[in-house]
């Protein structure tokens, strides 16, 4: 491996000074998230524990011998192979780091292929099924007006839960029809906004967030305010959406913030859109995120030959 020019101080004395070292650079330079950092911590710690069991305290000594063995002890601890990816995945970036610096002359992870994983395909709603659950919205009240304004963001901009909670006035251009969206790792976005979305949330601007803002400070930035005039929250977002849902006639274990952003990907395929797009709307740093909404358009097509083609299991008798 070829030594970097970034220096980050001296050469750690030991593994755990550059499980550390590299916690700090991941963190400030690279900006991930706080809950990627709190599992990458927990990974690295397991393996630097494993070294030392082997003997291997630096690591200019750290060897293939040693990473293979960790390798087959994730294994054999029966982790599932979501997990074991996540593990390897921190520990090539901490090696990464290191080499980048001239701590280590050798990759020993080079050739080490992560475990085979099926891929989950994301849970959606039918079109009718999101119509029903904005139809389930009594919009002649203020938080009425709240709740469909934001599932309308939701569904119709594919906006993560937090990055809709944390939405502030400013962030919106509703004569561009835009919206300025911070996402993960703190890169920001622009997202087009439809007109129904707009039409929503210039309701709820003009005709509910004033009552809920009430004697609160205009200085309020928050765009969704709770009934106390508050930031509306994650939690309180997913309990009022299970309740529309119950409402609408839909499994409440069907519905979720997270679905909605699914549904918004498999339309915008379904209706031609490219992926290249939905992964710049999605705010996905890599394609292979965004690719999975293939297979489940793959799988409408199938449930729809299934069920209207002669041959299919809806016509047999």
């Amino acid at each position: 491996m070829k030594s970097g020019t970034a220096s980050w101080g001296g050469e750690p004395l030991d593994l755990d000074g550059l499980r550390d070292r590299y916690l700090n650079y991941a963190r400030l330079e690279q900006g991930l998230a706080s809950n990627t950092l709190e599992a990458y911590a927990s990974d690295l710690l397991r393996f630097v524990r494993y070294a030392e069991e082997q003997g291997i305290t630096r690591t200019r000594v750290l060897d293939r011998a040693c990473v293979l063995g960790f390798v087959d002890e994730l294994a054999g601890a029966g982790l599932a192979a979501s997990s074991r990816a996540r593990v390897l995945s921190a520990l090539r970036r901490m090696i990464a780091f290191a080499a980048g610096r001239g701590w280590l002359e050798v990759d020993p992870l080079e050739g080490v292929a992560g475990p085979r994983q099926v891929q989950a395909l994301p849970r959606v709603l039918r079109t009718d099924e999101t119509e029903a659950l904005l139809g389930a919205v009594d919009t002649d009240t203020l938080l009425g007006l709240r709740d469909f304004a934001m599932i309308e963001l939701l569904y119709g901009c594919g906006l993560r839960v937090s990055e809709l909670v944390s939405l502030e006035v400013s962030a919106l251009d509703a004569r561009g029809g835009l919206l300025r969206v911070l996402g993960k790792g703190n890169r920001e976005r622009l997202v087009p906004v439809g007109e129904s979305a707009l039409r929503g949330l210039d309701d709820y601007l003009t005709k509910a967030r004033p009552g809920l803002l009430g004697k609160h400070s205009e200085s309020q930035r928050a765009i969704f305010l709770s009934r106390r005039g508050g930031p509306m929250t994650r939690q309180n977002f997913f309990i009022l959406l299970r309740k529309l849902a119950r409402k609408a006639g839909i499994e409440q274990a069907r519905v979720s913030p997270h679905v909605l952003r699914h549904a918004f990907a498999t339309d915008l395929l379904e209706g031609g859109a490219d992926l290249r797009s939905i992964q710049a709307m999605l705010g996905h740093s890599d394609l292979s995120t965004t690719q999975v909404y293939t297979h489940v358009g793959r799988g409408r097509l199938r449930e729809t030959v299934e069920a209207h083609h002669p041959r299919g299991k809806g016509k047999r008798k």
